[in-house]
């Protein structure tokens, strides 16, 4: 249980209490955004399962595209900076951040670890989030999207059993698919799941370990770069707007969720967590 936030439990911390933490959470995140956007910094905000390859995927990203894109990321953990060293390894200039009991990142301790980072020099900012499939979707921290990891080893089931971080997610990785072979996974029912939570269905099938759709994954992060930087370039608007109504590149050649022909019925607005400026329930 995040010592900070009581997760919503509000016999822990009451509500209005947990109302202002979450105020005053987002207007340090509009804070954060105006710095990204005016820096032409595209803010990732990388979330998942323990061992669902977060670093691992960072990683491999750092090996595909090596002194063409300039990276740099903060990890969160509760205890060490195994993530943070492992990335400095690769080549990402990076910063840990120990959360001690908390459970997620929030928009202030990623503020504070910008002192750590040459963040200005970047094309992009990864904020490696504690692994944990709830409570990292509900903060936002000034990113431009939110990844998910997902692993094949975690089941198919996940984003149903977890749909707060699918909803707020604008693009799913599953990753660890060199493992396919080895397991009984039905890679459509994940796709059939995701597309019953995700207001906009939107998949890549990625390895760290075999460089399978890192390429798809890159071009998807150019993708949204491009837009970033048109915004500085025509003066850096400092509106605080969701990122969501922007083109995130989500139109390219790689491997997508598609509707599978299913009307769930979903309402699309669903008011759910921080794709920029907005936070969710």
């Amino acid at each position: 249980m995040c010592e900070t936030c009581g997760c919503g439990d509000t016999k822990l911390v009451p509500v209005e209490v947990h109302d202002r933490i979450m105020s005053e959470n987002d207007r340090n995140a509009g804070h954060n955004r105006e710095h990204f956007r005016e820096a032409g910094v595209l803010a990732l905000n990388l979330m998942g399962s323990p061992g669902s390859g977060k670093t691992a995927l960072l990683e491999a990203t750092a090996r595909a595209r090596p002194g063409k894109l300039r990276l740099g990321a903060v990890s969160g953990d509760l205890a060490t900076d195994n993530d943070a060293r492992r990335l400095q390894a690769a080549g990402i200039p990076s910063a840990p951040i120990t959360t001690g009991s908390g459970c997620h990142l929030d928009a202030e301790l990623v503020h504070r670890s910008l002192h750590d980072v040459p963040w200005r020099e970047l094309d992009v900012f990864f904020i490696e989030n504690v692994g944990n499939l709830v409570c990292p979707a509900i903060y936002d921290l000034g990113q431009e999207a939110n990844v998910v990891a997902l692993s094949v080893t975690e089941g198919e089931d996940k984003p149903l059993k977890y749909p707060v971080m699918f909803k707020a997610a604008d693009l799913v990785l599953l990753t660890k698919v060199d493992l396919l072979p080895h397991l009984g996974v039905d890679v459509r029912a994940i796709e059939d799941n995701l597309a019953r939570v995700m207001p906009r269905p939107s998949l890549i099938k990625v390895s760290a370990r075999t460089g399978e759709g890192i390429d798809a994954w890159v071009a998807w992060i150019d993708g949204l770069r491009k837009g970033v930087v048109a915004r500085k370039t025509v003066g850096g608007a400092h509106h605080h707007g969701p990122a969501a109504d922007h083109d995130h590149g989500h139109d390219h050649h790689h491997d997508h969720v598609h509707d599978h022909g299913h009307d769930h019925g979903h309402d699309h607005d669903h008011g759910h967590a921080p794709r920029s400026g907005s936070r969710g329930g």
